[in-house]
């Protein structure tokens, strides 16, 4: 049995997979549309915890990835009885100014490949479950904190990762019975490049338990995954804010978005 981890190549990704290999020893199927960095983490991991890891490189907002990794594993004979779906992007930006195919992308990637990667890989855990006794499956779907709020400027980033709490929760109860666990992760501020902060703003962040590191969240929310558990909100500093943020007033919104520097040339 494997273990598909999407985005595995660098950040979050990357530490979800060293956690299924060194904690779980997880034989682990990388998918990342960075060639060299997928195939040389596959190589690490093989090495130094002694699990198989094959890369796979995709565009995984194509919407015909996920039929293809789907028929790759048929193909090869491979299982996955585990699915990280963390692949994502990010840009905060008024929708006016980004380039359709860039909301496409976005769209395609966090919306309709996880769709369709629980859809495909999520009916064998089922199918299998019901065959073997005692034989589990397990989907995390990465959703956020902003799947709970409305803020301009990361307009598709929200609503997408809202879609993404939405369906990862319904499929909650849908898969249970059969013995398969979906669990929707919805983190705050994470410690990556992602969001383009400077560094010593980063370490700040971490210091102060604003921003959480990558190979911590993979921790908590992997134990959260095989304790099977429907949701999980990782950062004690989330549970405060989230209530405050939620039911911010308009005028505090555009309060804050005068001094962006996206919205300088909007008359607010």
């Amino acid at each position: 049995m494997f273990a598909l981890v999407t985005g595995a190549s660098s950040g979050i990704g990357k530490e979800y997979a060293t956690a299924l290999a060194a904690k779980y020893h997880h034989d682990l199927l990388l998918v990342s549309n960075q060639k060299e960095q997928l195939e040389a983490l596959a190589t690490q991991l093989s090495a130094e915890y002694c699990i198989k890891a094959v890369p796979y490189y995709a565009d995984l907002s194509r919407q015909e990835a996920a039929q293809e990794i789907y028929d790759w594993c048929k193909e090869q004979g491979l299982e996955v009885d585990v699915l990280i779906n963390n692949a994502g992007m990010f840009f905060w930006q008024p929708l006016i100014d980004l380039p359709p195919q860039r909301v496409a992308t976005m769209l395609n990637l966090h919306m309709f490949t996880l769709a369709m990667l629980c859809r495909l890989f999520g009916d064998d855990m089922c199918k299998r479950a019901q065959l073997k006794k005692g034989c589990k499956g397990y989907i995390l779907n990465m959703a956020s904190i902003t799947a709970k709020m409305t803020f301009p400027g990361i307009q598709c980033y929200n609503s997408t990762k809202a879609f993404v709490y939405s369906f990862s929760k319904s499929l909650y109860y849908e898969m249970r019975p059969f013995g398969v666990t979906v669990t929707t992760l919805t983190p705050g501020a994470i410690d990556t490049p992602l969001y383009g902060l400077d560094d010593n703003v980063r370490r700040k962040l971490v210091k102060f338990g604003i921003s959480l590191t990558p190979d911590k969240l993979a921790q908590i929310a992997l134990k959260r995954l095989f304790d099977g558990k429907k949701t999980a909100m990782p950062g004690w500093i989330n549970h405060i804010a989230l209530p405050i943020i939620i039911h911010l007033p308009d005028w505090a919104i555009f309060f804050a978005m005068k001094r962006l520097p996206q919205y300088k040339s909007i008359p607010l």
